[in-house]
């Protein structure tokens, strides 16, 4: 459909339709309104604690899940529109504009209810199209060939998601797993088909290893993908090397910093990871900046837990803004730098080639 991308070129795309990138504004490019993360989901074996994993998250249990996060079935549920409308008014209070929603399609992505948020809130939200981690895939995936599944995520983009008419404006987050899976591999390929088809972006979810990112990159190399427009997240999620992140910005991806306002202590049944607090975040990336990277630097949450949201005691959608740019204020950065990280970088990226 060369017209349809034609049409595109240079504007990002929407859950209500194109618009300019002009008119983004500050951008969170990694976030989840709506989500079922149960996939995640770890029971404990210990008789009192499986009560707490099956209970509603409240003030009474919120201490025991910061630090359990995938421990408790509750929180790892988003699944309430008005609950996120609200929090969104949070964002859109310090000044946020555009919201990216990567939820896909196997963690309960919800087109419709995405649109009306957009339209209660008065905020653009971008949808992804794509897949999961392995665990999260059925069998569906094994039956599917390459080219079927770059088809698909590519009529997500040109057409819209399951006859609703809403269209995803970026491909992903993509789920890989280390090492990776077959099935992912062959996702990561049918994504280069679809970039290439529609000139949208690709945001990653890599693996939990120092190797995950660079064996990402160069699957979608070899495939195909222009990977200039590929989004590596989660840089701070289990705390890369800045070797490592050095030698993925010399790939010229971007390097999403999307964990702000994280527990710094990762879940221990996912490894012992050195996960950076807000103050390394901001450390980090002011070294990558003046090694001459930040115009590769994204900055986002990831907000993708009950415990995340401001109702529930986390810092929601709004904390980049409140918190964090006051701090990089006040360490050095610009106004002018901490725009082009939080406008001018998510304009490029997400506006269709």
């Amino acid at each position: 459909m060369p017209g349809a991308r034609e049409k595109c070129n240079k504007k990002a795309q929407t859950v209500l339709g194109l618009v300019d990138g002009g008119d983004l504004g500050i951008t969170l490019p990694h976030e989840h309104l709506l989500i079922d993360m149960a996939v995640w989901f770890m029971e404990p074996k210990e008789a009192e604690l499986v009560k707490l994993a099956y209970a509603p998250v409240s003030l009474e249990n919120i201490s025991w899940i910061m630090y359990n996060q995938y421990n408790n079935l509750d929180n790892l549920k988003l699944l309430d529109a008005d609950m996120a409308a609200r929090e969104l008014m949070l964002f859109k209070k310090e000044g946020g504009k555009t919201i990216v929603d990567v939820t896909t399609a196997n963690l309960g992505r919800d087109p419709l209810a995405l649109a009306r948020l957009s339209r209660t809130t008065d905020l653009h939200v971008v949808m992804g199209s794509g897949y999961y981690v392995g665990a999260a895939q059925d069998q569906d995936i094994d039956r599917k060939s390459e080219e079927e599944i770059g088809e698909e995520i590519a009529k997500d983009i040109q057409d819209g998601v399951d006859g609703t008419g809403v269209k995803a404006g970026i491909i992903g987050e993509i789920g890989c797993s280390w090492p990776l899976q077959g099935g992912e591999k062959k996702i990561l390929r049918a994504c280069a088909r679809a970039q290439n088809v529609t000139g949208a972006a690709i945001t990653i979810h890599p693996g939990r290893h120092e190797d995950s990112p660079m064996e990402i990159i160069s699957v979608l190399s070899e495939a195909g993908a222009d990977v200039s427009r590929v989004i590596m997240g989660h840089i701070d999620r289990t705390g890369f090397l800045l070797e490592t992140i050095r030698k993925l910005a010399k790939t010229g991806c971007y390097l999403q910093y999307d964990i702000f306002g994280g527990n710094p202590f990762y879940p221990l049944h996912f490894g012992l990871f050195n996960r950076p607090c807000d103050r390394e975040r901001i450390e980090q990336i002011q070294i990558l900046m003046h090694e001459g990277y930040i115009e590769q630097i994204l900055m986002s949450q990831d907000t993708c837990l009950k415990s995340k949201l401001v109702c529930y005691g986390g810092q929601g959608y709004g904390h980049i803004l409140r918190n964090i740019v006051p701090q990089m204020l006040a360490r050095g950065v610009t106004k002018e730098q901490i725009r082009l990280m939080m406008v001018e970088n998510p304009k490029r990226v997400l506006a269709f080639v």
